[in-house]
């Protein structure tokens, strides 16, 4: 595939997708379609570039926003567009990674495909002109910036630059633990207005080739056109999305109780579901940092990050975001396998750092892929 421009009749079937692959996260799809919209309105047209097609030369970014949810929808969406037209703090971090390697930036890639923080990237490429490579660190979304696929393949998290809502600019030189680099920006980010914005992961082209995880926002795309189909076709929308990502429907019930709390710009809950249709009888326990981490069903652990839960209307097949999750609502859960160089990472050792099950509370649990806990 050639460079793909998006147009505005891609951005509800792209959202769809995103929403999906989010597990719960990934920002609102209804801010990726103000900031779609907004760029459409001051002729910005968001391009994707196949991974393959890069050179081995360019000289490759990741990067996105910072910030909670419930800060966002404090400003809200004509605000933050009318904020971002005066002054976009992810450009201009862009801005500061170009002087710190003095060079221009070719490509960008989102840290994880989601309904915020893929459209914000594109936006930035449409920005400054250049395409954003199809693909993500995770091909999901993930609470915290260790947490990818490049951190596994050889490319340092650092430097880091990063930008708070006031202008304020902090950089990361370098870290001893893959894990302090987020810790830190999450500080600047909570006291520098609520927002900001990061890069981070430089690399060539030819590491990108080995570390991206390729495809993401292509598969998003089809992903939700297949699922709109199925609605209009009067088809099973999980079913679909089962197919499309070669997963399996885990779990569907209705949530009885939420155990929440947000503290360090992260969503945290557990929330107990009570099994419905083939699953009743069954409970299961969910586990959710701003994205889902990991799913029990009586007692025994079914899936663990960075393998997906997608957390999905049983009717519709919406990816709902965890931060609407409350008593009653009915859930679909249906588990996929993550893509191989994100294993590949979790079987090193900075690897099994950066996605340890003690960053979401368990550090009992030692990582195995989805297909080894169906036995």
């Amino acid at each position: 595939m050639p460079v793909y421009s998006f147009t505005p009749a891609d951005v509800d079937p792209l959202l769809e997708g995103l929403a999906i692959l989010g597990t719960g996260g990934g920002g609102s799809p209804e801010w990726g379609k103000a900031i779609m919209q907004n760029d459409f309105a001051h002729n910005r047209h968001p391009q994707i570039i196949p991974l393959e097609e890069i050179a081995d030369d360019a000289t490759v970014v990741s990067g996105g926003i910072m910030g909670s949810v419930k800060k966002l929808e404090e400003f809200g969406t004509d605000a933050i567009m009318a904020h971002w037209e005066e002054r976009f703090e992810l450009e201009a971090v862009t801005r500061v990674m170009e002087g710190i390697l003095g060079r221009n930036i070719d490509h960008m890639v989102p840290f994880e495909v989601g309904g915020l923080n893929t459209p914000v990237v594109l936006s930035l490429g449409a920005r400054l002109g250049i395409p954003i490579i199809d693909g993500d660190a995770l091909g999901r979304s993930a609470p915290e910036t260790q947490m990818t696929s490049f951190i596994g393949h050889g490319v340092s998290l650092t430097p880091m630059p990063l930008i708070d809502y006031y202008g304020n600019v902090v950089i990361v030189q370098s870290a001893v633990s893959p894990t302090y680099p987020d810790q830190l920006g999450r500080w600047v980010v909570s006291n520098g207005g609520g927002l900001g914005a990061n890069n981070h992961y430089p690399m060539t082209g030819r590491q990108a080739k080995q570390a991206v995880v390729p495809g993401t926002i292509s598969k998003a795309l089809r992903l939700g056109r297949a699922v709109q189909a199925a609605r209009r076709l009067g088809g099973d929308p999980i079913a679909v999305i089962a197919a499309e990502m070669k997963g399996t429907r885990l779990f569907t019930g209705r949530i009885l109780r939420l155990d929440e709390e947000e503290k360090l710009g992260f969503y945290f809950t557990t929330a107990t579901i009570q099994g419905e249709g083939a699953h009743r009888g069954q409970t299961a326990r969910l586990v959710i940092k701003n994205e889902t981490m990991l799913l029990e069903i009586e007692g025994k652990v079914r899936a663990m990050f960075p393998d997906l839960v997608l957390l999905l209307d049983p009717t519709t097949g919406r990816g709902l975001m965890s931060v609407e999750l409350k008593a009653g609502t009915e859930v679909a859960l249906v588990g996929a396998p993550c893509h191989e160089r994100l294993r590949e990472a979790v079987r090193t050792d900075v690897g099994a750092q950066a996605f340890s099950p003690e960053r979401y509370g368990r550090p009992d649990l030692t990582y195995r892929p989805l297909e080894e806990w169906a036995g």
